[in-house]
């Protein structure tokens, strides 16, 4: 248990760089100390949605390791034990904190996220741009409803933005990639480039057939957030969804998106079944990272504490990979990016399994 407390505060202290790294921009921006503190505290829960997996990994590497250099698990086979009773209460402690990851996962990670963009859109000082997020139709800017499907930075991909109003939307444009910028203190300014405007006719807006349609290498998109931050309306991102929110989103998601066409629907729907399965994968990688690790830390052989690590990383940046994988895929349904993130959960569990079997 020792093992474990020691790790888990060394990679959430690593990945909480980042947040001390944000509050001292905050400082400079003369953001009060307690909505720091409560930015800060509502990043923890997120971050130990991914430091509790790999510490479970690390431990159960450092911990049987050193049991096989130090001869106790062949003391306790000549001793009548098999290799599962051995394992068992490892094994039961992995399906605990797996028990606590789905609690932080569905629950309380998201809401302290939304809580955290709150705080910050309070003080005005969110950033407007991170509101573009990939992969999703986002309705923040009014008069607006904008898809981005690949960001980098200031360069976006892929991008469709419905302009609505009070009958529903006025005008569709379509672009292969664009760039953004701020060039006024409150206004996000998206340059559109290789433009496809669909114009749907005054009199007859649902008749498919007198839309207009106009090729334009450059169209820019202005988007005003004047209004937006330091009055705490802020909807929730996919981030910020409990699995109850996306579970909803799933099902309802013609009723929440009524302007999109069949296929971008597949795409937004794809997008929330991603993230829910990402999240369910992620808990119970706690479990298939023990499974994993007992036979890889008896193979080990090794006390040094960096092995373990080095393995540890190993093993976590492969299952890492396989979400990355998902969330590029989000755009093509069909590939079914949301059964890839249990790839590598299955695959650790079986793994493990087949070798703690050789071993018993």
């Amino acid at each position: 248990m020792v093992i474990f407390v020691m790790t888990l505060l060394i990679f959430t202290f690593v990945m909480c760089i980042g947040a001390v790294v944000r509050a001292i921009d905050l400082v400079a921006r003369g953001v009060s100390a307690w909505v720091i503190l409560r930015a800060f505290t509502y990043n923890i829960p997120y971050i130990l949605t991914f430091s509790i997996p790999m510490s479970a990994m690390t431990t159960v590497l450092l911990l049987f390791g050193r049991l096989s250099v130090d001869g106790e698990i062949t003391a306790m086979r000549a001793s009548g034990l098999s290799m599962w009773q051995i394992i068992s209460p490892v094994i039961f402690i992995s399906i605990l904190l797996s028990t606590l990851c789905v609690y932080l996962n569905i629950t309380v990670a998201p809401n302290a996220h939304f809580a955290r963009r709150k705080a910050l859109a309070n003080v005005g000082v969110e950033d407007p741009i991170s509101l573009l997020e990939e992969g999703r139709f986002v309705r923040e800017f009014p008069g607006f409803m904008i898809y981005v499907g690949r960001k980098d930075k200031d360069e976006v991909k892929d991008i469709v933005v419905y302009e609505t109003g009070p009958g529903g939307v006025t005008r569709s444009v379509r672009a292969q990639s664009g760039s953004l910028s701020m060039p006024e203190e409150h206004m996000i300014l998206i340059d559109l480039y290789d433009v496809r405007i669909d114009q749907p006719d005054d009199e007859h807006p649902d008749d498919p057939a007198r839309t207009r349609t106009i090729h334009a290498r450059h169209y820019p998109v202005p988007l005003d957030f004047s209004d937006m931050f330091g009055s705490g309306e802020v909807r929730k991102s996919k981030s910020s969804m409990t699995l109850l929110d996306l579970t909803h989103s799933i099902r309802n998601v013609r009723e929440l998106y009524p302007q999109l066409k069949e296929e971008e629907l597949r795409r937004v729907r794809m997008g929330y079944l991603v993230e829910a399965n990402e999240r369910l994968a992620l808990s119970l990688s706690c479990f298939a990272f023990t499974l994993l690790g007992i036979p890889l830390g008896m193979k080990s052989r090794r006390r040094e504490s960096s092995i373990g690590v080095g393995i540890s990383l190993g093993v976590v940046f492969i299952f890492y990979f396989f979400i990355i994988i998902a969330d590029a895929l989000v755009r093509h349904p069909h590939l079914h990016p949301d059964m890839i993130v249990w790839f590598p959960v299955i695959a650790g569990e079986a793994i493990g399994f087949i070798l703690i079997r050789a071993h018993d």
